[in-house]
């Protein structure tokens, strides 16, 4: 039986008990997660020391949640403070509402502080979670297909998805996933960042701006098929001009970055050995000092042997001498005495 629609589920929550788990929320630490393994994995491969990553995403995901919640509340902000509406809303992040823009950029905040208490450049640190972002934005988006929300204009093709809520206005049907094509383009840009990086060894920010750049591209078209309600100037909404304006400035940097600071940088992190970032450094430290023990005690047993021989040399030789001259001493005896005869 084919498909007609994607169904949207009857509740974004579930309970376990009287704890509730809401799949917006619930989508969003599954990206937090994914995104600090991806990066670790990449941070070492750059040498970097394990658990970096996670220690400075402790600053940048927090800041991130605050960022995107401040950014959403700002430019929707009657959705909470017009009349009939109450203010205590803007706090209820789990009902959904986090706008990409504010997150990177808070989150960018959190970063830098985290990353000038390690002496690590941020630039560096971002280019190892860059893919990693964009990931935790692909599994991010279905927490709103919990929530029935960010969906386009109606269609009936066959992954059309079904919104069974009337809540703010919504009206039941089917409706192009806005959400699902995010998704899919967030996986893309994710391989296509890997991709370019170990193609082309992207450093000093670049992988990043790429992530960035790329990001942008993608949420400018989706972005023009929402239906919701946003703020529109000259006939665009916010969120487009956001988009067209950011997507600028990171290919204006990464022109600029790759002119100035080819390349990728030597150290990532400071004070970390070579072999270190890979978990090998402790390992191959301790064989290489070994080795050198095996051959010092090699090169004592050797000059033992050498010294050994040399004494038997000399013994022996002291031994022929004597022997001559006992040899010598016989044959001038037989001499003088055939002489005397």
């Amino acid at each position: 039986m084919e498909l007609a629609y994607i169904p949207s589920p009857s509740r974004g929550v579930l309970y376990l008990g009287p704890v509730p788990l809401r799949g917006y929320a619930f989508c969003i630490i599954i990206g937090v997660f994914v995104a600090v393994w991806l990066g670790n994995k990449r941070w070492l491969a750059r040498g970097g020391r394990a658990g970096t990553i996670a220690d400075i995403a402790v600053w940048a995901v927090p800041f991130g949640l605050v960022g995107g919640r401040l950014y959403h509340v700002i430019t929707d902000y009657e959705l909470y403070f017009s009349e009939g509406r109450d203010w205590v809303d803007a706090f209820k992040i789990w009902e959904g509402g986090l706008g990409i823009w504010g997150a990177i950029a808070l989150g960018a905040v959190g970063a830098w502080i985290g990353c000038r208490r390690r002496g690590i450049p941020l630039p560096a640190y971002a280019d190892a979670v860059a893919p990693g972002i964009a990931l935790a934005q692909a599994i991010g988006r279905w927490g709103n297909w919990f929530n029935q929300e960010l969906y386009g204009k109606p269609t009936d093709l066959p992954w059309a998805l079904e919104i069974t809520s009337s809540t703010d206005g919504r009206v039941p049907g089917t409706y192009h996933p806005t959400f699902l094509y995010e998704s899919l383009w967030c996986i893309g840009v994710a391989l296509l960042v890997i991709w370019a990086d170990r193609r082309f060894k992207l450093g000093h920010g670049r992988a990043f701006a790429l992530y960035v750049a790329a990001y942008c591209a993608g949420r400018f078209w989706i972005e023009y098929m929402r239906v919701d309600d946003a703020h529109h100037i000259f006939g665009l909404r916010l969120n487009n001009w956001t988009a067209l304006f950011v997507f600028l400035l990171a290919v204006i940097y990464l022109v600029l970055s790759a002119r100035k600071r080819p390349g990728r940088e030597e150290v990532v992190e400071p004070g970390v050995s070579d072999g270190e970032g890979d978990g090998q450094g402790d390992a191959d430290e301790a064989s290489a000092s070994a080795d050198l023990e095996k051959g010092a005690e090699k090169d004592v047993e050797k000059k033992d042997e050498k010294d050994g021989d040399s004494e038997s040399t000399k013994s022996s030789a002291k031994s022929d001498t004597k022997d001559d001259e006992t040899s010598d001493s016989a044959v001038g005896k037989k001499t003088e005495s055939a002489e005397k005869s």
